[in-house]
């Protein structure tokens, strides 16, 4: 079994989001990954958009990549140790659904402490044919 792994340092602004979401988007096909490819990127960008918008003068924003046979990983660093949170669903809120959209999607997620800041993750099974 192999695995594959990539890692990319961007920049914390709004031009990172759809970057991080192609790199997602090239890097599964590239490695022939399983998983739901619009699932992955949409919470990529759910989780880089946090950054951007909730870390805001951060000085660290990189993105990680593991995949597996089994399992696909996905990962945001930054340098703020405030931790997300999921938001009680607000239909007249036209924000706050995105860790509420990684909660439900992914199969497992998480968030940990990284030098200072932290680590926010999620995995995806292979899909079910």
């Amino acid at each position: 079994m192999s695995t594959h792994t990539a890692s990319i340092d961007l920049p914390p602004t709004a031009a990172s989001v759809p970057v991080a979401r192609r790199l997602v988007r090239d890097l599964l096909q590239a490695w022939g990954a399983r998983q739901d490819h619009d699932d992955a990127m949409l919470l990529v960008t759910e989780l880089v958009a946090n950054v951007v918008d909730h870390v805001g003068g951060s000085d660290c924003l990189t993105l990680e990549a593991t995949y597996s046979e089994d399992w696909l990983r996905l990962g945001v660093i930054d340098c703020s140790p405030t931790r997300p949170a999921v938001q009680n669903l607000d239909l007249d809120s036209p924000r706050g659904r995105g860790m509420r959209m990684v909660e439900v999607l992914a199969d497992r997620w998480g968030c940990e402490d990284h030098r200072g800041g932290k680590r926010v993750w999620f995995e995806l099974r292979p899909q079910r044919l």
